[in-house]
């Protein structure tokens, strides 16, 4: 079957799974490696080293976001186009996109060493976590370039339907990462530091395998310079949805932020046990993600192919997929929370309030879901304006009124319930969103 079969006239399912779980189990072995890197941190048994790392996790979630700009961006313009037979102008998209991401990351990096400082207070470190913040921090600052880079041929593959090649270059890295953390952190002592190098070096060997993947394998993109020249409609098109896709990242770095700095004033034990409870729960969110990625090539081909019947037949089966897993995982990691946190660090406090804090979040997990689920829709079919609504949503503007509200009612209880409380307003405000605009 061509890849043009698979996206037209393959059955729903077979589509939908061809191209989700190799993301899927990218997203998988990402996540194997955040929870190795957190358990290696972690087993320094210094609390406020595992704080000063999840302080500045915001800032590798910022990376993530500049690089969803060119490569979501990028995606939902090539799917349209691709769905439209438009091959030589989705192949000069994303010669584009990729140069494009190379200044980004350059650009950043410049920038985040000259506000170090300010920044780092901006995170809310202290005194006893801004040494190990500021390691890590400035590491993470010099690698800004391989880690943005990543995400173009990343995402800019599935729309080909080379799923399964984008998965190599992901795992590729995330092993790397894994093999060099113990070995960074604990081996040769680098602790914070060790951390963030062992980061930049497994980025590093996805864009070599990436870089390899798109020159070898793929018959519609390129890296060539001489493939950059896109129109002025395509330049907006990619900045209307990759702006969007990227705030929904940023939201994410505001959300730590926000939180940390209500939960610091708890102390330090509290800061570290959100950050292994949002380790445990990209559990549930990377897999998620996985699967809304990976129908978003599908969504936009159909969309700008005009074949509307199957993007809603689509759209239906995402839903069942993405709410049936968090209600499945939830149930799991709800009933086992304390054992699990424990294999982080076995600190009575940080079970104890880890606990409570994961069971929140797990709660609002099938709302996340569908806001998932429509927030790629959206970007797929080009509609800025309602992404750019649900991308300040959950992890922004609900959230911040959300916290605002709970913490001057209800204090700590009302700081860990605020994700939570924001997911279910957010879900509802992406069906109303749906409805409007279909």
């Amino acid at each position: 079957m061509n890849n043009n079969d698979l996206f037209e006239k393959a059955p729903i399912s077979k589509a939908y799974f061809k191209l989700a779980l190799p993301v899927v189990l990218s997203m998988v072995i990402s996540l194997v490696y955040n929870m190795v890197d957190t358990y290696f941190v972690a087993q320094t048994q210094n609390t406020n080293l595992v704080a000063g790392v999840s302080l500045c996790a915001p800032i590798f979630t910022l990376m993530i976001a500049l690089g969803d700009i060119f490569g979501i961006g990028g995606s939902s313009v090539i799917s349209r186009l691709f769905g439209q037979k438009q091959d030589k102008e989705g192949k000069n998209v994303s010669g584009f996109c990729f140069y494009s991401a190379i200044i980004c990351g350059i650009l950043i990096s410049i920038l985040m060493l000259i506000a170090k400082d300010s920044i780092l207070t901006l995170l809310g470190t202290n005194k006893a976590t801004l040494p190990y913040a500021s390691q890590y921090y400035t590491y993470m600052a010099l690698g800004a370039t391989l880690i943005i880079v990543s995400l173009t041929p990343s995402n800019l593959m599935r729309t080909e339907g080379l799923a399964t090649e984008s998965m190599l270059g992901t795992i590729t890295g995330s092993i790397v990462n894994i093999i060099l953390d113990p070995i960074f952190i604990l081996y040769l002592n680098m602790g914070a530091g060790g951390a963030a190098i062992a980061t930049i070096i497994g980025y590093f060997a996805s864009d070599l395998v990436f870089i390899y993947l798109v020159l070898k394998k793929s018959k519609k993109l390129s890296i060539s310079l001489k493939h950059t020249h896109i129109t002025k409609s395509e330049l907006i098109s990619i900045f209307t949805i990759g702006i969007p896709a990227s705030i929904t990242n940023l939201m994410s770095s505001f959300a730590m932020a926000l939180t940390n700095n209500y939960l610091v004033t708890y102390g330090n034990d509290k800061v570290a046990a959100m950050g292994i409870v949002l380790k445990i729960n990209m559990i549930v969110l990377l897999v998620m993600i996985g699967f809304a990625f990976g129908a978003q090539p599908l969504l936009g081909y159909n969309y700008g192919s005009g074949n509307i019947k199957r993007l809603k037949e689509i759209i239906r089966f995402d839903l069942l997929v993405e709410v049936a897993f968090a209600l499945c995982t939830s149930i799991i990691l709800a009933l086992f929370t304390p054992s699990f946190i424990k294999l982080f660090m076995n600190d009575s406090s940080i079970v104890q309030s880890g606990t409570v804090m994961l069971r929140c979040l797990l709660l609002s997990s099938p709302c996340v879901g569908v806001i998932l689920v429509f927030t790629t829709l959206f970007q797929s079919e080009g509609k800025a304006l309602p992404a750019f609504i649900l991308s300040i949503g959950r992890q922004g503007i609900v959230l911040l009124l959300c916290m605002i509200v709970l913490a001057n009612i209800f204090g700590y209880v009302g700081i860990i319930c605020s994700q939570m409380i924001a997911d279910i307003i957010t879900a509802v405000i992406s069906l109303i969103l749906y409805k409007a605009y279909k």
